[in-house]
């Protein structure tokens, strides 16, 4: 009998290229305020954020992530068509079915490779790059165009004190390739689904329901339909990143088999500024050592907040393409997802030429 074929791909991966798109709408914290009852000044001191940036006219979650894509592709100089499976990152997708995945292939004219969604909280970015890589290692596809987007605006409650201030709607992406060196650690990741609904939604898929009791959920007069947005327990979420993300960073480096004096660059999800100041503190990186801040002027994208500020850092020059950075993913599940990288080339065209 023979044996069953099996694959063997590239060792040593790395991100070959980034690209991001910004929404063309500034919203500040004044505007914000317009509707919630806050201000600048406390909304800037709980969590670092000055304004954000939303989707409007015909910008959507698909525009985004398919411009992301291309720009991403462009700047890894790779063909397009090489290009030998895509990985979505997103929990705002509009549907659930069908998933965004083969979309946003179709969109940029790579319809029939494997396409599919990872929903991970704000984690997903991590995630994904981690299922890149890997994908990448065994062979499974030579290239993987991983792509992180998020339109939080449209999945929150303008008046709620815990979500309204903190969100923003973005897309990044990155193309995973072959390298001469390797360029991505292995994935440090987790979840504690014992606090899992300190990050929820206020609406849900029904468990169970019977033929008579759908036939009354069709009638929107006896049970009208809400619109569905993210809930936060915001103290629970701050307990459970106090304790977990210092041992997930320290697994992180020392999974890497670096040290925190070998980190150039500190790009932690951007769910808030006082946090990542702490972790790069606890962490004992040097003050000089750049740090992500993005989330200023485009507040939390979710799965899109890492690939996004890795591209601000590159297009301004707080980092260069080839140092080492430290990532690190964390939010809804509740989910982690960390690696040691090297940058990816700075890119040519950047998000911000969008903004004028």
């Amino acid at each position: 009998m023979a044996g069953i074929a099996a694959k063997t791909g590239h060792q040593n991966v790395a991100m070959l290229g980034i690209g991001a798109y910004r929404p063309r709408r500034l919203v500040s914290n004044d505007e914000i305020c317009d509707v919630l009852d806050s201000s600048d000044e406390w909304i800037y001191e709980r969590s670092g954020i000055r304004n954000r940036r939303w989707i409007s006219g015909d910008e959507n979650a698909r525009t985004m992530a398919a411009e992301a894509a291309r720009r991403a592709i462009a700047n890894s100089g790779i063909p397009p068509e090489k290009i030998g499976a895509l990985i979505l990152a997103t929990n705002s997708w509009k549907t659930k079915i069908p998933h965004g995945g083969p979309i946003v292939a179709y969109d940029i004219g790579l319809n029939g490779i494997p396409a599919y969604d990872v929903a991970a909280g704000c984690g997903g970015f991590g995630y994904g790059l981690g299922i890149a890589a890997d994908t990448v290692r065994a062979g499974s596809a030579e290239y993987v165009l991983l792509v992180g987007v998020e339109t939080m605006s449209v999945v929150m409650e303008p008046t709620d004190r815990s979500t309204a201030f903190i969100f923003g709607d973005g897309a990044g992406a990155v193309v995973v390739g072959p390298s001469e060196e390797n360029g991505i650690s292995p994935t440090v990741w987790g979840s504690d689904g014992e606090n899992a609904e300190a990050i929820g939604q206020n609406l849900d898929i029904p468990e169970y329901m019977d033929r008579a009791e759908r036939m009354q959920h069709l009638d929107p007069e006896t049970d009208p339909v809400g619109r569905m947005y993210v809930t936060m327990e915001g103290s629970k979420v701050f307990r459970w990143a106090a304790i977990t993300l210092p041992k997930a960073l320290s697994s992180v480096l020392e999974t890497s088999g670096l040290a925190a004096d070998d980190i150039e660059v500190f790009v932690p999800h951007q769910a808030n500024a006082r946090i990542n100041e702490l972790m790069k503190k606890n962490l004992g990186l040097a003050d000089e050592i750049p740090m992500a801040n993005d989330i200023e002027n485009t507040g939390n994208t979710s799965a899109a907040s890492i690939p996004l500020a890795m591209e601000e850092m590159l297009a301004t020059g707080k980092a260069k393409g080839g140092q080492t950075a430290l990532l690190l993913g964390f939010g809804a599940g509740l989910s982690y997802a960390g690696a040691v990288v090297t940058l990816p080339p700075a890119p040519g065209r950047t998000s911000f030429d969008d903004l004028g």
